[in-house]
């Protein structure tokens, strides 16, 4: 199905997602919301978060997304913290997104929470069917961590940014030095990555 035919006259719609990093399917999303709608609002979640989940700063997370939309300008890149509290992020997301004309989620607790105040859709219908890709921004962290190739579920000009920057060596250091901390301590911990993290 062509996106266009199921989405017309969109003003303003928003999508938050931690970006962490941007892969290929999320610049196909990226791309089809700014070809859709007017003004898209891109919401950066758990920003000021730094960990294996989310090992890439703020600002380089915006790097990434400007990077992949080169050519657009119809944007705005908004960083979000962590509430630890759904009602409050919720308020704290309609506060800054503003009035919109669809918003964009495939988590569950972020579909109940927003579909308070916004009409809720998955981003994958922003993407025709036969270019969808099935990546994830875990299996990008796992790769990494692991010193797998990585390079290929990632557009081109991120995964250049990441290596010039030498960010994906830096994700590693960190990854492997935070392994072996837990091992002295004799602790294993899988996250939702099947990363070890700390309690």
């Amino acid at each position: 199905m062509n996106p266009s035919a199921h989405f017309k006259d969109l003003n303003t719609i928003g999508m938050v997602a931690r970006w962490q990093p941007v892969h290929r399917g999320q610049k196909l999303v990226l791309e089809g919301m700014c070809r859709l709608a007017k003004q898209v609002k891109i919401g950066i979640g758990s920003a000021f978060v730094q960990d294996v989940r989310n090992p890439f700063t703020t600002q380089e997370v915006k790097d990434m997304l400007q990077l992949v939309l080169e050519g657009f300008e119809n944007y705005e890149i908004i960083p979000l913290p962590d509430m630890h509290n759904g009602p409050r992020w919720k308020t704290m997301v309609e506060v800054k997104f503003g009035k919109l004309d669809m918003f964009f989620t495939d988590n569950p607790y972020v579909t109940k929470l927003m579909g308070e105040v916004y009409n809720v859709q998955r981003p994958v219908h922003l993407v025709a069917e036969e270019d969808r890709v099935p990546i994830s921004g875990t299996m990008v962290r796992a790769a990494m961590a692991h010193g797998v190739e990585w390079e290929h579920f990632l557009p081109e000009e991120v995964a250049a940014y990441l290596i010039e920057n030498k960010l994906d060596k830096r994700f590693r250091i960190a990854y492997d030095t935070l392994i072996s901390e837990l091992d002295k301590e004799g602790i294993a911990i899988l996250t939702e990555d099947g990363l070890r993290d700390a309690p």
